[in-house]
């Protein structure tokens, strides 16, 4: 079990209820990675992406499609163990914080 300091942290820093609910926030996370972890090797095949192919078209693929498959499959694990409105608020963070930086450098020039 993860040590308790660490539990209470990130309950409060994620403003969660209990330390089970920090649990299972991290059961998603840890579910996610291997779940994209393993779809990302059948999707680079299914597009014709092997080791041999350049990094150059390698990283922005995985940018543009593995990453979105990443939010979507976060909301999925979010439903089955029951934090679903957590992960939601988190994207919408994520996303706002994502474009709000590009609005407030545009706003300032």
């Amino acid at each position: 079990m993860p040590d308790t300091n660490l539990i209470q942290k990130l309950k409060a820093r994620w403003d969660l209820n209990s330390g089970l609910q920090v649990v299972l926030v991290l059961l998603v996370f840890t579910c996610t990675g291997f779940s994209v972890m393993f779809l990302k090797e059948p999707l680079y095949q299914l597009v014709g992406i092997d080791e041999q192919t350049s990094a150059w078209i390698r990283i922005p693929f995985y940018l543009i499609a593995v990453l979105p498959i990443y939010q979507v499959v976060l909301l999925f694990y979010g439903f089955i163990f029951g934090q679903f409105r957590f992960f939601w608020n988190f994207e919408k963070r994520m996303f706002e914080r994502m474009f709000s930086r590009k609005r407030k450098k545009i706003q300032s020039d």
